[in-house]
């Protein structure tokens, strides 16, 4: 729920759970935040670090022994922004700013917090922080050589592609980023389903969105890889010799991915909405760029030709069956599904490999109206649905579409017991494709003809 509701909004959630094992517990969950950029605050206890009531909180059970491990924080510290412990009750603030200071900042995150139950009973004097001291760090910017650089790339291009994943987070840079495309036309923009909606389906620009494959790629002569971890999978798909790559990126050295590398001709750590907005307001006052973009008018016609055939084999695959055992696509259930919910419905997707059938129904338009999983834990999305559902409020409907082995990672008992308890009604939908589809495509990839593929 915490993350889901942090995803949203940007605004940092708590989650508090028990010692060690209750940080194990959330595993999967602490993963998917860190791959999904999502701002948690996890706190946790520590077993007391006393055994014969030397302070107030010393040990006082069985549990407190066993419970004691070397280093609480290992268990989840490399997927953290930050990792650390209140050692004593007077500086509880200074600690808990820091935290939120990791996990706010670019690229956002989990940061997780311990404190043993002596340094929780400590007596400390009442005191304040000035809460404006502990933001985020500031957003940082293109520098004007790189503005000119990328820009000239761009105009440039035969066949410029952008592809991106995260800079959806900010409603703001999907506006920016649509202005860049109505600009440069001919641009193409690929989503590689991050976690949020970056592009909108219904632009003539949107090649929708796809992992890591995609003809366009192979094409293209000038790339721009935008808050993106897998912009292509290079046994699959890769640019051809010669392309020009450029990587705008909250995190472009990937710093939390041990092996991780595109062939970029320069890169920069800067906010991808401030990006968006430079390159687009460069352009448009630059006369020699606009002149030339002023003779590409057959592109621009060309993307919408290309766009429109795109929808119309998508509505294909959404006809109605016409046999009578009443069974059907998913293609054609989501399309039903995007038919009958309101326009500005959010959805909380964790279709896994159906997830590029679902956008290509469900085509999302709106900012902050798409958000998927964007980490590898299976359960996400059930409770990320309430957070998200908890966040919009009770006139803004969501809908979940989730797997049924997925939906099954989920603890749905839980999650249905606190939708009833909180009043917080979502629309479930879980596609049952009759196996463990992803794992078995996994192994198919590299053992096409092997025992396990019979």
């Amino acid at each position: 729920m915490a993350d889901g509701y942090a995803r949203l909004t940007s605004k940092p959630q708590c989650v508090i759970v028990h010692v060690d094992v209750g940080t194990q517990g959330l595993g999967a969950a602490v993963h998917n935040a860190s791959c999904g950029r999502a701002p948690v605050l996890i706190f946790a206890g520590l077993s007391p670090y006393t055994c014969n009531g030397e302070y107030r909180g010393s040990r006082t059970e069985y549990i407190h022994w066993i419970q004691d491990v070397p280093d609480q924080k290992q268990i989840v510290s490399q997927y953290c922004r930050y990792s650390g412990e209140f050692k004593c009750g007077r500086n509880v603030k200074q600690i808990v700013g820091r935290a939120l200071q990791f996990a706010t900042s670019a690229p956002a995150g989990p940061a997780y917090l311990v404190g043993a139950r002596e340094v929780m009973e400590e007596d400390i004097e009442p005191y304040e922080l000035e809460q404006a001291h502990w933001g985020a760090v500031g957003k940082a910017a293109l520098t004007q050589e790189a503005v000119q650089e990328i820009s000239e790339a761009l105009v440039g291009a035969k066949e410029p592609l952008l592809i991106t994943g995260y800079s959806g987070r900010n409603h703001d840079a999907v506006g920016h980023l649509v202005k860049l495309s109505d600009i440069i036309k001919g641009l193409r923009v690929l989503d590689t389903g991050g976690s949020d909606l970056c592009f909108p389906s219904n632009h003539r620009a949107s090649l929708g969105l796809r992992y890591g494959v995609h003809d366009r790629i192979t094409t293209a002569d000038v790339i721009l890889v935008v808050d993106c971890d897998v912009p292509w999978i290079p046994t699959q798909c890769k640019p051809q010799p010669g392309t020009r790559i450029f990587h705008i990126d909250s995190d472009p050295l990937k710093q939390q991915i041990p092996v991780f590398y595109i062939p970029a001709e320069a890169r920069y750590k800067v906010d991808a909405g401030t990006a968006f907005s430079q390159l687009h307001t460069y352009i448009s006052q630059t006369e020699s760029l606009t002149q030339k973009l002023s003779t590409y008018q057959s592109r621009w016609d060309a993307l919408e030709k290309e766009h429109s055939e795109r929808i119309a084999t998508f509505r294909s695959l959404a006809a109605k069956p016409s046999s009578d055992d009443s069974s059907y696509n998913v293609s054609y259930l989501v399309s039903r599904i995007r038919a009958l919910v309101p326009q500005d419905t959010i959805f909380a997707i964790e279709a896994v490999t159906l997830t590029g059938f679902v956008h290509d129904q469900v085509a999302p338009s709106l900012p902050g109206t798409w958000l998927n999983c964007g980490g590898g834990g299976l359960g996400w999305s059930t409770g990320a649905a309430l957070g998200i559902k908890l966040a919009a409020g009770p006139h803004r409907f969501v809908c979940q579409i989730v797997g049924d082995g997925t939906f099954l990672f989920s603890v749905p008992g839980s999650a249905y017991w606190i939708s009833q308890k909180y009043n917080l009604p979502v629309l479930t939908v879980v596609l049952n494709n009759k196996g463990w589809n992803a794992p078995r495509r996994s192994l198919l990839l590299v053992h096409p003809d092997g025992e396990g593929s019979k």
